[in-house]
């Protein structure tokens, strides 16, 4: 195992999650998250750069509140409203004795989906890199509302938790290795709750259908589990980057990781490494709009790389305009890739299944033979 790769790191996007910041009585662990802040400031002054993606805002309001754990979104919004000011005064006081500075920086669906905002977002985040500033990223639940999946049952959101928003975080900003702190040590064979026999995997050279498929369960109090962490690992990877999950409620977990002595699953790069238009279409975009096509299109698209013409499509599925950013299903109705649509779904509609010398008839006007050309295609 090549550790080195991993200590020597020096862009680095550390996840801390709802069960690694609190205590068995639901409060905020402050002796493990000074320990935290401790580590990552010597980190900082050896020269490495730190954006810290954080969970814990919901459950510190719950608990501030009383109230019990709930699906009411609007008591989830209040709860998070509350516990965000207690957990980034935590982070400021601890950071402070450090003479380390930080910034909030609370995030939605829209920041990632909308390209323009998802660039300014990327400058934002190197401007303070560059001023040796801390970004403290959360989800700013108190806003996000979801309404496309209020909208539509079948539409897929950017993210819907921190894993997720920390891959992105780390894929947008090209970081060097995303370092995920969970109440586990790793990825196992199987479930070590209810396998006393489960091993770690320390390595992962490629995250697989079969590596996923080690994943189960979602972990209490928060609103991941192992299945979106190794989500998470396959965006990372894809994007050039490396992904380290270990037990955050190990004593100087993070000192002990940068000294090259941790116990965790170590996921390398993928041989490909997307562009950064090619993540942004592929996973930071928010999908409503659905197409399904043949095998025929199914195999050119995976195994030559070609672009999508209409003769391959079958059905249309929700409404979308051109421009914006289509899933690709296959007949089975299983998502293959991702494209920047060049027709709205009503056009796509009278297109469908037609040579593409046919649009001009169709429609009356024609910009393009495809409806997603191939460098706008991202497979999954």
């Amino acid at each position: 195992m090549d550790k080195k790769k991993f200590i020597n790191a020096k862009r680095i996007v550390i996840k801390l999650g709802t069960n690694v910041l609190r205590n068995d009585d639901g409060e905020a662990s402050l002796p493990r998250l000074y320990s935290y802040i401790e580590d990552i400031s010597k980190l900082i002054k050896s020269g490495k750069e730190i954006i810290l993606v954080t969970s814990g805002a919901v459950g510190l309001g719950r608990k501030k509140l009383g109230v019990e754990k709930s699906d009411d979104i609007v008591l989830k919004q209040a709860c998070a409203a509350i516990g965000q000011s207690k957990l980034m005064s935590i982070y400021e006081n601890g950071f402070d004795t450090y003479g380390i500075k930080i910034a909030q920086v609370l995030l939605i669906e829209d920041d990632f989906a909308q390209r323009k905002r998802y660039l300014s977002l990327r400058n934002t985040l190197n401007k303070l890199l560059e001023l040796g500033v801390v970004p403290v990223i959360n989800q700013n639940d108190t806003v996000s509302t979801l309404e496309l999946e209020t909208l539509y049952k079948d539409a897929k959101v950017s993210f819907s938790d921190n894993d997720k928003l920390s891959a992105l975080v780390a894929s947008e900003l090209d970081a060097d290795l995303l370092l995920i702190l969970s109440d586990i040590n790793g990825l196992y064979n199987c479930n070590p709750k209810t396998n006393t026999n489960a091993k770690i995997v320390e390595q992962v050279n490629d995250v697989t259908d079969d590596i996923m498929k080690m994943a189960s369960g979602v972990s209490d109090g928060g609103r991941g589990g192992m299945k979106t962490k190794l989500e998470a690992a396959r965006l990372v990877t894809r994007s050039g980057g490396k992904v380290l999950i270990t037990n955050g409620k190990i004593p100087h977990v993070i000192k002990d990781t940068f000294e090259g002595n941790f116990i965790g699953t170590m996921f390398f790069p993928a041989n490909e490494s997307l562009s950064g238009k090619k993540r942004w279409i592929g996973y930071a975009t928010n999908i409503i709009g659905k197409i399904i096509i043949n095998n025929g299109a199914k195999k050119a698209i995976l195994e030559k790389g070609s672009s999508l013409l209409p003769i391959g499509v079958t059905d249309v599925i929700n409404e979308f305009k051109r421009g914006e950013v289509i899933s690709i299903l296959d007949e089975n109705k299983e998502e293959i890739a991702r494209g920047i649509t060049n027709y709205s779904s009503d056009e796509c509609k009278r297109i469908m299944g037609q040579h593409s010398d046919n649009i001009l008839d169709l429609l009356g006007s024609k910009t393009y033979d495809e409806i997603v050309v191939r460098d706008n295609i991202t497979t999954l």
